[in-house]
């Protein structure tokens, strides 16, 4: 059974121009690969988190889990814009209507950590931070969320949603396709610029699989996720017009002008 959730929504605005994001998710309580996001956030204008900070599995408790994340998500605000979404992982009870959410998240907002259900406005682009959402009234929420964020037509329109789209080589595991076919209706009714997503892991690392599509205008984004001290992650230079992977396989770039993303280079 999928479980998502939503939270209210709460608009944020900076005048600072956005040049550089760094997209990371599925960092699943790997608490060396915080510690080089800890390191490497000065460098960039954004850090866009697009879910599974907790690991559901791990024998550390989930309410341990979610105070140490946030206390590295409260280091991460002090360096500059932070973006968070909930992934699958985050869910920790239900809210006031019996859909399951990340709680703990309200407590990022108290921060003043832009996160579920929120719309963050910095210069000329607009964040949409997407939800996991869990029922019928998530769903609407969401849904109303986007055309509400729509209806400001933002110059650069980016949301952060945790699972990538339905037939996308963003959700191919090696054996099937796993993905949402929510979101791929919706990229397809709005054409934001891009959507930065994670929690299928294996995609980039599969010869027909990918960490950058485009579906009509949009550029969609899954880092995927491996062990290690450094995360998998993407930096997109809007200046330059590029966007970047890196894993342990290497790395890989695309050019944001092209029609579709290139072959791959580390196979």
């Amino acid at each position: 059974m999928v479980v998502r959730a939503f939270f209210a929504a709460v608009n944020h605005f900076s005048s600072r121009a956005i040049v550089r994001i760094l997209l990371v998710s599925d960092l699943h309580y790997r608490l060396p690969q915080f510690d080089w996001l800890v390191r490497v956030a000065p460098a960039f204008d954004l850090i866009a988190l697009a879910g599974d900070y907790l690991d559901i599995s791990s024998q550390v408790s989930i309410e341990t889990q979610a105070t140490v994340i946030l206390r590295y998500l409260a280091i991460l605000q002090k360096m500059g814009h932070l973006a968070v979404s909930s992934g699958n992982h985050d869910l920790t009870g239900p809210d006031e209507n019996g859909e399951q959410a990340a709680l703990w998240l309200a407590s990022a907002r108290k921060l003043g950590i832009p996160s579920d259900g929120d719309s963050l406005l910095i210069g000329d682009t607009l964040f949409t931070i997407c939800p996991w959402w869990d029922g019928p009234r998530g769903h609407q929420a969401l849904e109303t969320q986007l055309a509400r964020d729509a209806a400001r037509q933002p110059a650069r329109w980016i949301w952060i949603y945790h699972w990538p789209p339905m037939d996308s080589p963003l959700c191919w595991t090696g054996k099937r396709h796993y993905g949402d076919p929510d979101l791929r209706r919706w990229v397809e009714q709005y054409q934001p610029d891009m959507v930065f997503t994670g929690h299928v892991h294996e995609p980039p690392f599969r010869p027909d699989g990918a960490w950058g599509d485009r579906v009509g205008r949009t550029w969609l984004f899954n880092a995927g996720s491996q062990i290690g001290m450094t995360p998998t992650h993407i930096t997109v230079d809007i200046e330059k017009g590029s966007a970047s992977w890196y894993s342990l396989l290497g790395s890989e770039t695309l050019d944001l002008t092209a029609e579709k993303a290139p072959p791959r280079s580390v196979f």
